[in-house]
């Protein structure tokens, strides 16, 4: 019943869209800029099992963690443009009444996107990327912390596709699909995403998004982190929006909950963003 819910909010959404509005496969003008600065919270305590069956967590366990994000896009070429990620997290998390807790700095993700072919109201793209993991300690504070992340490098290829839906009424889409290749013990991931997207009004916009993991099943070991395991799939819907303060700032506002998933947490994000573009 929830995960009905969940997509019959998606396709409200979706509906609905009236307005103009851009995706992740166009590419910014040299010189240009995207800036989001984001807190994010998500809280947990369910997950999903191996057969991808909601449970509590083991003990009456919880899984917090508040960061904040700082993501930034630059237009080096007219058809290339530099990424960047970076987190700072404060994760907490509860098993048979004991707390850890770390905060700090999080993995870095490093990436370019290249504009293969644009045309009138559409748009592909090929982006790579490279998460390199941060200062942190993999095991904090002799096991009583909680890892900020696996420690080890990904490498991703991903390919994007934006569409203008004038042509069945006010909107977009994007479409994106890509493979991570992850060091060490965590498996490799198949990843895509759906979305659509519009301006409601010369200051309201919206957008949804469904985001999905598939671990590839050729990893091994063990991850104390409950909220980045070396195995897992998952699936979430986002729902945000935004108000247009001025046409450079903009203030978000997003709902993404699990809808299904495998030896993952089953938990929601709440986050709160402010864009800039100079």
């Amino acid at each position: 019943m929830r995960h009905a819910i969940y997509v019959s909010l998606f396709c409200l959404l979706f509906l609905s869209l009236a307005g103009n509005c851009f995706a992740g496969a166009w590419t910014l003008e040299r010189g240009k800029a995207y800036n989001r600065f984001a807190v994010n919270y998500f809280f947990a305590d369910e997950e999903f099992d191996g057969d991808g069956n909601g449970k509590a967590l083991n003990f009456n366990g919880e899984f917090t963690e508040v960061n904040g994000n700082y993501y930034v896009e630059y237009g080096v070429f007219n058809r290339l443009t530099a990424i960047a990620s970076l987190y700072y997290k404060d994760i907490e998390q509860e098993d048979n009444a004991v707390i850890k807790s770390t905060k700090g700095i999080g993995d870095v993700e490093l990436g370019l996107k290249y504009g293969v072919a644009n045309w009138s109201g559409g748009a592909v793209a090929a982006q790579g990327l490279v998460k390199i993991p941060g200062a942190y300690d993999e095991s904090p504070e002799g096991g009583t912390g909680v890892p900020l992340g696996n420690g080890q490098y990904d490498g991703e290829l991903r390919l994007l596709y934006g569409q203008s839906l004038w042509a069945l009424f006010p909107g977009y889409c994007g479409v994106e699909i890509g493979y991570r290749w992850r060091a060490e013990a965590p498996a490799d991931e198949l990843r895509y995403l759906v979305e659509v997207g519009t301006d409601f009004s010369k200051s309201l916009y919206g957008r949804a998004k469904l985001d999905g993991i598939k671990g590839m099943n050729n990893g091994g070991g063990f991850s104390s982190n409950r909220n980045n395991p070396n195995e897992f799939d998952l699936v979430k819907l986002y729902l945000a929006t935004g108000f247009k303060v001025t046409p450079r700032w903009s203030l978000e506002a997003g709902y993404a909950p699990a809808i299904s998933g495998e030896s993952a947490l089953d938990g929601t994000t709440y986050t709160l963003a402010l864009t800039y573009q100079p």
